[in-house]
């Protein structure tokens, strides 16, 4: 050994005597140093309603995985569903419902199971009126216009059907709505007043963007098929290590923690 590497030795017995020795151990007990996370990229597509939750779940990730650039794109489930079809760009499909992952898992573009992550609640909105009453306050002069999504694309408009039909006042109300292109849109509506009143999402009526600008009733869930949420990892992702990571985040106890903040539940 030269004298270079004596002098290196001493040096680091000096500095470190109690550690050196477990430093020295650690390729043979097969202990990893610590490492920054997962590394990677992951794109996802999230449902209009998880706005505000996923936000704050890709945040989170991002903190505690420096390493990993997490892309989340918003819009109908419906309409990623017909995406993906066509060979969307997405790494994990967090729907509004269980029905479109099902199809995808159907027609093999899935990789692993259907994962329920949370189940969602309709609430009625609105700016300027009390809903206190419920739905039959749609029927009062003031509500000109009612927003809702989508219904042929977007769960939580067919869901809003589904109450309205429930409640039989989907007849007389039907000329009044407004359609949004996802349930974002129809809050947009509901809060630019452009309607009066909307079918929302309880996760956005709690969320930032219209905390405090309006007031809200929660629909009875009886009223329509429960809006059960599941997520699946699609098939280009199969050996996506930080897709599969950001998955398990989600439903880990933190992850459901911040679900629960935006007014979801988290199925059994």
């Amino acid at each position: 050994m030269d004298d270079f590497a004596n002098a290196f030795l001493k040096m680091i017995f000096r500095h470190f005597p109690k550690y050196l020795p477990f430093v020295l151990l650690m390729p043979l007990l097969g202990v990893a140093p610590p490492q920054q996370g997962v590394p990677g990229e992951v794109t996802v597509a999230a449902a209009s309603d998880l706005r505000y939750a996923m936000d704050s779940l890709a945040a989170v990730f991002r903190r505690i995985n420096p390493n990993c650039r997490v892309t989340v794109i918003y819009g109908s489930s419906g309409k990623f569903f017909a995406q993906i079809v066509n060979g969307g760009p997405f790494d994990l499909f967090f729907s509004a419902d269980e029905e479109y992952p099902r199809k995808l898992q159907a027609q093999k573009l899935t990789a692993g199971g259907i994962t329920p992550y949370a189940t969602g609640r309709l609430v009625l909105w609105s700016r300027t009126l009390d809903p206190s009453a419920g739905l039959k306050t749609l029927l009062g002069p003031a509500v000109r216009k009612i927003a809702i999504a989508n219904p042929d694309h977007a769960p939580y408009g067919k869901r809003a059907v589904e109450c309205l039909q429930h409640y039989k006042l989907y007849d007389q109300v039907k000329d009044r709505l407004v359609l949004g292109e996802n349930i974002a849109q129809a809050a947009q509506f509901a809060t630019t007043g452009a309607a009066d009143a909307g079918l929302l999402a309880l996760s956005l009526a709690v969320g930032p963007g219209l905390r405090g600008k309006g007031k809200y009733y929660v629909v009875p869930a009886e009223s329509h098929t429960p809006l059960v949420q599941a997520f699946v990892r699609l098939r280009r992702a199969e050996n996506n290590a930080a897709a599969q990571a950001f998955a398990t985040y989600v439903t880990s106890p933190p992850g459901r923690k911040v679900l629960q903040g935006f007014g979801f539940t988290i199925p059994e």
